[in-house]
């Protein structure tokens, strides 16, 4: 008798479908990972815009306050 292994076809598909079979779930969850990180990208984005439309608002606001502002407080003459 041989000490050598000898090779068995069945144990090396057997093992080639389980990285097969572990490389499809890797990219699944690859893909559920990049939607999870777009919408995250989209939210920001979209806070990042709601934010400087606040401030053009309250800059707006501000300066409409100050205008009345003036105008009720002029001191009589």
């Amino acid at each position: 008798m041989s000490d050598e292994p000898k090779v068995d076809l069945t144990l090396i598909a057997r093992q080639q479908r389980q990285v097969l079979d572990g490389m499809g779930t890797l990219r699944d969850d690859m893909g559920v990972m990049m939607a999870i990180l777009q919408r995250l990208d989209g939210t920001v984005s979209g806070l990042f815009n709601e934010i400087r439309a606040t401030h053009a608002q309250q800059s707006r606001l501000d300066g409409g306050y100050a205008s009345l502002k003036g105008r009720l407080c002029k001191p009589a003459n």
